[in-house]
């Protein structure tokens, strides 16, 4: 972390729900973070962590889509404790950690960060690390999955329930497209990548980083971050490649390695802006040995600052 700043104090909140997927089992993530020793090796780092333990929201019905959309009513209602959770960490000036659970809940996350930027008058930066660009609507995919769509809410197209979640003034959509980076993405239905083109989202995809290397990647990803930015992480496990990280339920071939994923966090450590973080879709019931969770826990140190750095 930057070495002018003190050291946050980080709050880890468990949100186990799968309501927005389109699989069973992420709901078991935060519990899977926390046996990977999530964080005793934070506090291992000299950080100061308290666990508010889990959420409680609506089980999943498991029901098929009404109107476009799977459980909205569950999605809205997790969503709203998320925003509430998260908000009061950033209000008590903690770093936020969110533990997933599906990425429905960065809606939550996000809107929470977005509200508590305009409060206080910081600029906000969203790195999305997920194999998917999320920015799907009812209209663009028949299988009405939210975790399908966060984006896109936040960037205000989607239930008036969901986009305005934050209350942001005017009644704004909680991001523009211009304050989030999407990095590692390499599966995008055609209809939501025209979307996607049309809205002018900033995409680093993977043919990308496999042109210009993950540090030229994650040097324009944080071009820009100054002292009153606030950097929001929506880490989705699905970013890494499956052959490292299996326990998700949308495995994507052809992700980021270990090292380039350790590269990615460290970048992002030494720009000392994390100011909160979501780590979404682990899926214990899909992992081999808590593999995936103990490699997410790793990056995680990684992001606050652990470091492979040997030079002076």
């Amino acid at each position: 972390m930057n070495p002018n700043r003190p050291a946050p104090a980080i709050s880890l909140i468990g949100a186990p729900t799968d309501i927005g997927a389109g699989a069973r089992g992420a709901s078991m993530g935060p519990e899977a973070l926390r046996v990977a020793g999530l964080q005793a090796a934070l506090e291992g780092r000299g950080l100061e962590v308290a666990d508010r333990g889990n959420l409680a929201g609506p089980a999943n019905p498991w029901l098929p889509p009404m109107d476009g959309y799977r459980h909205l009513p569950q999605v809205v209602e997790w969503n709203r404790a998320v925003f509430g959770a998260v908000r009061d960490e950033l209000r008590q000036q903690r770093l936020p950690v969110l533990l997933g659970g599906d990425h429905s809940l960065g809606l939550g996350s996000i809107s929470a960060v977005a509200r508590h930027c305009a409060d206080t008058g910081r600029k906000l930066r969203v790195l999305w690390l997920d194999a998917h660009a999320d920015f799907n609507t009812s209209a663009l995919t028949p299988s009405g999955n939210v975790h399908g769509m966060p984006v896109a809410c936040l960037c205000g197209f989607g239930p008036e329930a969901l986009t305005r979640l934050a209350g942001m003034p005017g009644g704004a959509p909680a991001l523009r497209p211009d304050q989030i980076r999407q990095i590692g993405i390499r599966s995008v239905d055609a209809g939501e990548k025209r979307f996607v083109h049309e809205q002018g989202l900033e995409v680093f995809d993977m043919r990308f980083i496999d042109e210009v290397g993950m540090r030229q990647t994650m040097l324009q990803a944080l071009s820009g971050l100054d002292e009153h930015t606030h950097l929001h992480v929506s880490f989705d496990v699905d970013f890494l490649d499956p052959d490292i990280a299996p326990g998700v339920g949308t495995t994507v071939p052809g992700g980021p390695t270990y090292r380039e994923a350790q590269l990615c966090m460290e970048m992002i450590a030494d720009s000392g802006c994390l100011a909160s973080l979501d780590i979404v879709e682990l899926n214990p019931a899909l992992d081999v040995r808590n593999k995936t969770a103990l490699l997410a826990v790793d990056l995680v140190e990684s992001l606050f600052g652990k470091s492979t750095l040997m030079r002076r």
